[in-house]
């Protein structure tokens, strides 16, 4: 796909992996239309970007969004949907496992409605996470859910083709979702990454390059390209 001159939907598109997403598509040509709940994030958007606030829970104003911004040709979620659950799940309190399915359900509910006005051609790109496939100490909840959304992606993928879906896996990535600040947050990621075979923290730009991967390459469907510095092998 070329993407210049299409037009992007990139929910969570306003931080982290979504906002470097959304800087990339912008630098390639596309027409973005950035999502997320905060709209005092919208200042880190491109100025030719657009804004629009909407949360992927809620699934009648999803449908009246994708109604208004449609017909589109790329459709990306980020959204991380909520809070994460972090912990042994033999001492988890359960409603907190059950809110970190937030995540897909948002997923779930942008495939969904997306699908009614992604072109003929289009592509959806969702991100997942390492723990779906190297469930570390306490990511039980992680994993559940990060399996979950890369099932979705495959079992989707053969209801939709020509139309391509496909999932991004990033590993340990330097996001604003952790709010320690210098020396610490230096020690943070070379703590948790030092036996990676890479052994630092990803970025954002990096996982961004991913996505873009997927949405470029026609011949990708219903598969996960992780983006985790071999996090899975060490």
């Amino acid at each position: 796909m070329d993407v210049s001159g299409k037009k992007a939907l990139v929910f969570g598109g306003t931080s982290g992996i979504g906002l470097a997403t959304t800087q990339q598509l912008v630098k390639l040509g596309a027409h973005v239309i950035a999502l997320g709940r905060d709209e005092s994030k919208a200042t880190a958007l491109p100025s030719s970007a657009t804004f629009k606030q909407c949360d992927v829970r809620d699934r009648d104003a999803l449908q009246s969004l994708f109604s208004e911004s449609g017909p589109f040709d790329i459709l990306v979620s980020a959204a991380t949907g909520g809070s994460r659950a972090i912990g042994k799940f033999s001492d988890m309190d359960m409603d907190g496992y059950m809110a970190s399915f937030d995540k897909l359900w948002g997923y779930a509910n942008v495939v969904r409605y997306g699908l009614d006005h992604l072109s003929e051609h289009g592509c959806i790109v969702l991100v997942s996470g390492s723990p779906a496939r190297r469930c570390g100490p306490g990511q039980v909840a992680l994993s559940s859910v990060g399996g979950a959304v890369e099932a979705l992606s495959r079992a989707v993928a053969k209801e939709i083709s020509p139309r391509r879906i496909n999932v991004m896996s990033p590993g340990l990535i330097d996001t604003p979702m952790v709010p320690l600040q210098g020396q610490e947050r230096a020690a943070h990621y070379e703590r948790l990454t030092g036996n990676n075979l890479i052994a630092r923290a990803g970025t954002a730009d990096e996982c961004a390059q991913g996505v873009i991967f997927l949405i470029q390459n026609d011949f990708v469907t219903g598969t996960t390209l992780d983006v985790d510095g071999g996090i899975l092998l060490s």
